[in-house]
């Protein structure tokens, strides 16, 4: 069974960068979508990256595009999420997520993932 570990948040100041790390355990990530997510308190869960495993491209949200990139190491079993210039706004609990079921498009919608990481968090601040 599939399972995914998320690693890497903590406190930076504002302008810095954190890498996390989202490893899965159980079962290749192979083709299927990926996502990363984030929740910030008293917030919906939003949408940041997709990728998709039919073709391997990367899509983001625009609050997030030029300072964010999302990769996937294969032989590792591992994506990244790679944020740069973080801002106050960035704080919160950062998710990452696998959609088992679809071959279509990855999407932004977390109703499309059914497996999820425990999160970690991620504290931008002076």
């Amino acid at each position: 069974q599939l399972q995914l570990v998320e690693s890497g948040g903590g406190w930076v100041q504002p302008g810095g960068s954190l890498r996390l790390s989202c490893n899965a355990s159980g079962t290749l990530l192979g083709h299927y979508n990926i996502g990363w997510f984030r929740q910030a308190p008293g917030r919906e869960r939003e949408g940041l990256a997709c990728h998709y495993g039919g073709s391997g491209d990367e899509y983001y949200v625009d609050s997030v595009k030029g300072r964010f990139t999302m990769s996937k190491n294969s032989a590792k079993n591992t994506v990244y999420l790679q944020m740069n210039s973080l801002r106050t706004w960035d704080t919160a609990v950062y998710y990452c997520a696998v959609d088992t079921r679809t071959a279509f498009m990855c999407s932004l919608g977390q109703n499309e993932y059914d497996t999820w990481g425990q999160g970690t968090q991620v504290t931008v601040s002076s």
